[in-house]
């Protein structure tokens, strides 16, 4: 099994997160949240968003099933139900009364959005209580926090990112995105996450592969070494920024030295 423990305290001191990075696993059968240990319920209605927001920052371990009191629009992105055309319908019917203009507005979202495929049981934890392997694993944080994670990414077999910006409901771009594609997926938390999920106004929400998170760490380490880590310290707009472009790229300032001298 992966280190987990040792994963998540490296991105945690690297990025100084503020609160754990998340684990999240989809499960076939109920019985199977009994193997997993101090596994909290709620025994109230609530919203996905909760659920990461009690793992990040109070340490929980949370799992929910098929008979949960859970949101209807919650449960069908996020593994626990399936979408039907009468729910579909009902949800349009429900969004036109806010971030929509019409029903038929609100089905464009609904078309598109990704869906876990459900299962009878979920879980999340902290990353490092290393309790099972994740699907995906969840990363809160500024967007420079963020940004050196993808640049981490990309230090080695480099490729471009893209990301989505789906409206109400953006955990299905960065949770639900992630799982069905397999790409690190960024999101910008909706007002659901901000009113139930505890999300901060700075924040952005990161959902990375499992098997991208030690990819992460390393080229964090290998940016370290080169000086470009968290927090940037900033240099003032109102000054010349040779001397800190010297010290990342010498040889182009050396060239830049040579031309102007000649």
């Amino acid at each position: 099994m992966t280190d987990w423990k040792e994963l998540a305290g490296q991105l945690e001191s690297r990025l100084r997160l503020r609160t754990f990075p998340v684990a999240y696993r989809r499960l076939e059968k109920a019985a199977d949240l009994d193997g997993i240990p101090k596994v909290r319920r709620l025994d109230r209605f609530f919203t996905f968003c909760q659920l990461p927001a009690l793992v990040r920052t109070r340490g929980w371990t949370v799992g929910a099933t098929v008979t949960d009191d859970m949101n209807a629009r919650c449960a069908r992105i996020h593994g626990l139900a399936a979408a039907t055309e009468e729910t579909i319908a009902e949800e349009a019917a429900s969004l036109s009364t806010t971030w929509f203009s019409t029903p038929e507005e609100a089905r464009k979202q609904l078309s598109i959005y990704p869906r876990i495929t459900p299962g009878e049981a979920i879980v999340l934890a902290p990353l490092a209580s290393s309790k099972f392997d994740p699907d995906v694993v969840l990363l809160y944080g500024n967007p420079a926090q963020v940004m050196f994670v993808l640049n981490a990414l990309q230090w080695k077999d480099y490729e471009r990112f893209r990301f989505f910006f789906i409206g109400e409901g953006a955990c299905a771009d960065s949770l639900a995105q992630c799982y069905v594609s397999g790409k690190p997926s960024v999101a910008i938390p909706c007002f659901g996450e901000r009113r139930f999920g505890e999300v901060r106004d700075e924040e952005l929400v990161l959902a990375l592969p499992p098997g991208m998170v030690e990819k992460a760490v390393l080229g964090l380490q290998k940016l370290s070494g080169v000086g470009l880590r968290f927090p940037i310290p900033c240099y003032s707009a109102e000054c010349d920024p040779s001397p800190a472009l010297a010290r990342a790229y010498p040889d182009a300032a050396k060239r830049r030295r040579e031309k102007k001298g000649g």
